[in-house]
């Protein structure tokens, strides 16, 4: 399985075209470019930054026919979910496509359940072969059921896709696990919705960084640990867009949501905007490059010491400890923030 991405951009399913990551890594570093100056990263997280954005800049791709995409008329809607499969098949033969993409359904609430099993059966029906690391996200689960029947009609399908499951509601939440369960082998990722939840909850604010946004992502986290399914993060949804004091209030707010996130062990985010790349990688970067050189000097002197409990200055370390390390240097391997050779 390919490493998980730090981020995943939705876009709406009428716009997509095969070379999407390309274009939007294109307004990624003209936004770079004008605004440099307002990123609080070192030197060499820029240069990773500028190469990443013009390597590869996006990650996760999701072609959207839920909020992104809205209610349209049925021949309307078919005829989207043709034109995304015909140019997905384009971007494999021209190898323009992100290292991960997939479509984001309508829920299987009773009033979208309908138009949700028939996207997904018109895209798959189109669709004469799939990407590696292709999936289909269901937004807005409410029950084991949902998982379950997504899974149902993707065997019906024979469609060679993951599952993500969006848990944006209080029921989702208290029922984790139990969804998890449901979708079976196919479930690779969990997303938290944070806005949908802080307004199903009667919250006023919209922060990602609500006490009850946290609450709900280190339930998932505990719910779910031991699994290897994937979580990630909501979007900041303060765009970095206008002038500059405008895109810097947004690229501070994104840089504090997504360090912060790290900090609690969610890697992945979401992003809406192509200019909220420069400060996606830049904060994943400076994150990593930060905590590396005490990281090392502390494992090399667990090494050293036999794999003895040790003591750097006030770090005490044993093979508890030793362990949340190497998980620092696999992710910080695995997201670019350091090279192979500067790890154990």
């Amino acid at each position: 399985m390919k490493t998980q991405p730090v981020h995943t951009v939705y876009g709406g399913a009428h716009l997509f075209r095969h070379d999407v990551g390309g274009k939007l890594g294109k307004i990624a570093l003209a936004s770079l470019e004008q605004h440099r100056v307002l990123l609080p990263a070192g030197a060499e997280a820029m240069e990773r930054v500028e190469a990443k954005l013009r390597r590869a800049p996006v990650e996760d791709f999701r072609i959207d026919f839920e909020d992104g995409y809205g209610y349209r008329s049925d021949e309307e809607e078919d005829g989207h979910a043709r034109r995304a499969a015909e140019e997905l098949e384009r971007g494999m033969g021209e190898g323009t496509l992100p290292a991960f993409t997939g479509i984001r359904i309508k829920s299987f609430h009773p009033h979208a359940r309908h138009r949700s099993m028939r996207t997904l059966r018109v895209f798959f029906e189109s669709l004469r072969d799939t990407p590696e690391g292709f999936c289909v996200t269901l937004p807005k689960v409410v029950r084991a059921e949902d998982a379950a029947a997504l899974a149902a009609a993707l065997d019906d399908l024979n469609a060679r896709a993951a599952i993500e499951l969006m848990i944006e509601t209080p029921e989702a939440l208290r029922d984790v696990r139990a969804i998890a369960q449901a979708a079976g082998d196919r479930l690779r990722g969990a997303h938290f919705g944070p806005y949908d939840f802080c307004s199903a909850c009667g919250v006023t604010v919209n922060d990602l960084r609500h006490r009850l946004c946290i609450h709900a992502r280190n339930e998932m986290l505990i719910s779910l640990a031991g699994t290897g399914i994937w979580l990630s993060d909501g979007p900041t949804s303060l765009l970095p867009v206008g002038s500059a004091e405008e895109v810097g209030a947004a690229w501070r707010l994104s840089w504090r949501n997504i360090s912060e996130a790290l900090a609690d062990g969610i890697v992945q985010g979401w992003d809406l905007h192509p200019a909220q790349l420069p400060v996606r990688y830049a904060a994943v970067f400076s994150y990593f490059r930060e905590l590396l050189p005490s990281a090392l000097a502390r494992y090399r002197n667990f090494v050293q010491q036999s794999e003895q409990a040790t003591r750097v200055g006030t770090a005490f370390d044993d093979a508890a400890t030793v362990q949340i390390l190497k998980n620092l240097f696999e992710r910080a391997a695995a997201c670019g923030a350091a090279d192979a050779g500067e790890l154990p």
